[in-house]
């Protein structure tokens, strides 16, 4: 009886010692800024694209869609990412409610020089970001990986897998594309339909969409127009693609295959 009483009074002191359980902060969207910077990106051009994401977190429009949501608040988070295994968070999530917050996410994002990977992995980033919304301190009606590139999957699992999973979760993907000829530094294949590649390879979710950057030097406009949309949970008006039956989604496979074939002494 002396035991079993003892054993009661420790279970007992075992659960008020228990931490308690973190109440999730409403916000009006969980957002993850997923953005590439595999070897077709040099240094300069990953530092225009960090420099567009800058410009546009402290734009008055991107300002003015997230204060003006029901809670006016989002929770924001930025990635890099390359090939399988090299996406790193270098801002972690952070409320956004005000232009002093995203003045303070800014900082904490532009004392981080951003480095290049090989490969490209949209796969391996989706993957990657998922678990983030897990237990992430946040409750939102949308979730959403906004994942910007300049080439298709050709690392990982397929990309078309990793888009399964995120459906499947109820996280949406959107796309941001940067549209240009430069085969970069290792001069790998330029995939020139590559708003295409995303339209039906990528993006999932009610509402997903794809925005299409000319080249670095529009990323800026390209994705300050793609925040206000997204945070105001909008869909832009989309350009009419040229009709696709059976598009390859492992085309990015197929180019890096064959680029090896021509390069065997792969750098």
């Amino acid at each position: 009886m002396i035991r079993a009483l003892l054993l009661a009074v420790m279970l007992c002191a075992a659960i008020g010692a228990a931490p308690p359980v973190r109440a999730e902060e409403a916000v009006d969207l969980e957002l993850v800024l997923a953005v590439d910077v595999s070897g077709s990106i040099d240094t300069s051009e990953a530092m225009l694209q960090r420099d567009g994401y800058v410009s546009a977190l402290s734009s008055d429009e991107v300002i003015t869609a997230i204060t003006a949501g029901p809670l006016g608040r989002i929770a924001l988070a930025y990635v890099e990412w390359a090939g399988l295994g090299t996406a790193r968070t270098v801002v972690d999530w952070r409320v956004i409610d005000g232009r002093a917050a995203a003045a303070a996410f800014l900082a904490a994002l532009e004392g981080k020089w951003p480095y290049t990977g090989r490969r490209t992995s949209i796969s391996g980033v989706i993957q990657y970001v998922l678990p983030m919304f897990d237990d992430n301190g946040f409750t939102a009606p949308r979730r959403i990986i906004d994942i910007s590139g300049d080439g298709p999957n050709n690392n990982g699992t397929p990309v078309l897998t990793a888009r399964g999973l995120a459906a499947e979760r109820g996280v949406g993907v959107n796309g941001v594309v940067i549209l240009n000829d430069d085969p970069g530094p290792l001069g790998y294949p330029v995939l020139r339909d590559l708003d295409i590649y995303f339209e039906e390879c990528v993006i999932t979710g009610q509402g997903a969409f794809v925005l299409a950057a000319a080249g670095f030097a529009d990323f800026g406009r390209a994705i300050r127009r793609k925040l206000v949309l997204e945070i105001a949970g909008l869909v832009p008006r989309r350009p009419v693609l040229r009709q696709v039956r059976g598009y390859d989604c492992l085309i990015g496979e197929r180019q890096l295959q064959q680029w090896l074939r021509d390069n065997p002494f792969d750098p």
